[in-house]
């Protein structure tokens, strides 16, 4: 009797402990557990992987509105550059050009009133004398690139009558301008701008006091008007036709009475154009050479 007493007593101990011991473990793998899930939620996400080799990305569109300045340095072989680039990092950035505005019905001008006419002025989702506005480019093009031609740069003395509306080329006025295209373009904060700082003049072609209107225009576009941290950004084509000086060096010119930049100028800087481009697409057009060597 005794023994069958001492026996039950031998196997409740047993289960006792049995039970005991289950709890302990079952604690301890809990709290590793939980260590285990703490330490992954705390470490990083892995970084994106780089694309597999000849696989493209989004692709990225492009366009670059010019007239014949423009045209030059895209015939210097940017179009090349792009897609050998392209093929070399397995990016797709499609570019194509575009003459704007066009000689009719618009006219062939593309100055600073002439943009604020079209693109602030005439704003909408309906052309203006069959030129797209930003609302319309905007919807087709990731990046919107514009500049003016040569006769920019004749600038003529201020009035003291700064008016937006007035196509005459001077500084009061090209000030205006500027600051209500800069904030029409900062309504498409998905897009980007880049616009060329203005294309000099040779020698022969202005009046030295012009000239350096031009200069102190170009460097207030630079030093002021264009801001880091927007969707704004510039190309200084101007600092790399004059190279510090006040006229586009005769080295680089069609001719001394002629402005359009020759073969061998837009060769050399097509590929700066390009580059600039990629680096503003890529995040760092604020911290790169505005001109792109």
């Amino acid at each position: 009797m005794k023994e069958n007493k001492l026996f039950f007593i031998i196997i409740a101990c047993a289960i006792f402990v049995g039970v005991f011991l289950g709890i302990i473990i079952k604690s301890s793998f809990r709290g590793d557990q939980t260590k285990y899930l703490e330490s992954t939620s705390n470490s990083k996400i892995p970084e994106k992987p780089p694309l597999p080799t000849g696989q493209m990305e989004k692709p990225k569109r492009i366009i670059f509105l010019h007239h014949s300045t423009g045209y030059r340095i895209w015939e210097g072989g940017v179009l090349k550059w792009f897609e050998n680039y392209n093929s070399k990092n397995s990016t797709n950035y499609q570019i194509t050009e575009h003459a704007f505005p066009k000689k009719s019905p618009y006219g062939w001008k593309n100055y600073p009133y002439d943009y604020w006419n079209i693109w602030v002025r005439h704003a909408g989702v309906e052309k203006f004398m069959s030129e797209p506005t930003l609302e319309i480019l905007t919807k087709k093009y990731d990046v919107i690139i514009f500049k003016h031609c040569f006769p920019v740069s004749n600038i003529e003395e201020d009035k003291g009558k700064p008016d937006i509306s007035s196509e005459s080329k001077r500084v009061e006025n090209y000030k205006l301008q500027y600051e209500a295209l800069r904030k029409k373009l900062r309504e498409f904060p998905n897009n980007k701008f880049i616009i060329w700082t203005g294309a000099a003049l040779v020698k022969k072609a202005t009046k030295e006091r012009n000239a350096k209107r031009a200069n102190a225009f170009f460097d207030w576009v630079r030093s002021e008007w264009d801001k880091q941290g927007d969707n704004i950004y510039i190309w200084d084509f101007y600092a790399l036709e004059t190279e510090g000086g006040l006229y586009l060096k005769g080295e680089y010119a069609s001719g001394r009475k002629n402005s359009h930049p020759n073969k061998k100028f837009s060769k050399m800087v097509a590929p700066f154009f390009s580059q600039r481009i990629v680096r503003i697409i890529e995040g760092e057009g604020d911290t790169s050479s505005a001109t792109g060597m």
